[in-house]
């Protein structure tokens, strides 16, 4: 069955009201969307904020008639509707398509990030099945993958890891898949720690390889190595404490860092560690060092 599909330029103030509105005259779905390019970094905690050019979608079924509900809308809108376009969509499989478009993605020499339903290309690599089906890390942003290729190249094996900021697991998992003995998750989202614990297991680790904790109940130890792909405001405030989870030797791995803020990093971190040089991929960058 095809849809209808509802298309206004809106600001952000016209948001609520505008996504009231539409619900309340037979809309299924809104939705909001970037309409230039235009990203929002490190909003603050229980805010949901908008793009300056946002685009509202909303999609009423195929035998809506859009005239009679364009008359509602005018009518019960104050003052004149934004910028509008009406437009049918063909129904499809969105989840064998959006399953299409992720595919195997390798990193460095020897890892692998498999969807479970593709076979591995090199069953002799490291292969890491991975089901995206919350979006907490499938290795597509770079800030992922500079994390894993980090982790393709390093000596692994026999090492402690703590996956600070967790979210899919992804980093814990692919350390342990390249040796490391045993793994500590910690993330805010009880959503996340239950998906690095299902990613966990369909990777073959047993449960007592990988403890899984919200942050306050995370028991006092110290790993030979830490990663954290998080933002750059927390990697500031919480570095006192991310220094001293890592043991003298042992190493630290930081992503989800824009290319502007890498000196409030760098400066947050040099007097604990010495530190390699930056690695920069599309604007995002990864710091590492050893902990002096």
């Amino acid at each position: 069955m095809p849809w209808i599909q509802m298309r206004l330029a809106i600001a952000p103030e016209q948001a609520d009201p505008l996504e009231d509105l539409l619900l309340a005259v037979g809309a299924v779905s809104v939705t909001f969307m970037d309409a230039a390019d235009e990203p929002i970094f490190e909003p603050d905690l229980g805010t949901t904020p908008l793009w300056t050019q946002t685009h509202l979608l909303a999609l009423f079924e195929g035998d809506t008639d859009s005239r009679a509900v364009l008359q509602q809308l005018e009518e019960l809108w104050p003052g004149a509707l934004p910028p509008l376009q009406v437009e049918t969509i063909e129904d499809q499989d969105w989840e064998r398509s959006w399953m299409d478009n992720f595919q195997p993605m390798r990193f460095g020499e020897r890892l692998w990030i498999v969807p479970s339903w593709h076979q591995a290309p090199d069953p002799g690599a490291v292969n890491l099945l991975l089901d995206p089906g919350l979006a907490f890390g499938t290795g597509t942003h770079p800030t992922t993958a500079l994390c894993l290729e980090w982790l393709d190249q390093a000596a692994v094996k026999g090492r402690e890891v703590i996956d600070f900021g967790c979210g899919s697991g992804i980093l814990a998992i692919a350390a342990i898949l390249l040796g490391a003995s045993h793994a500590v998750g910690t993330d805010i989202d009880p959503q996340a720690i239950e998906a690095s614990r299902d990613n966990a297991r369909r990777n073959g680790i047993a449960d007592d390889r990988f403890d899984l904790y919200l942050p306050e109940a995370m028991p006092p130890a110290q790993a030979d190595l830490l990663l954290a792909n998080i933002l750059a405001g927390p990697l500031v405030s919480l570095a006192p404490q991310l220094s001293r989870l890592v043991r003298p030797g042992g190493s630290l791995v930081l992503s989800g860092i824009l290319a502007e803020q890498t000196e409030e990093i760098l400066d947050a971190y040099r007097q604990d560690f010495l530190l390699d040089p930056v690695a920069n991929r599309d604007g995002w960058i990864r710091v590492s060092g050893i902990r002096r």
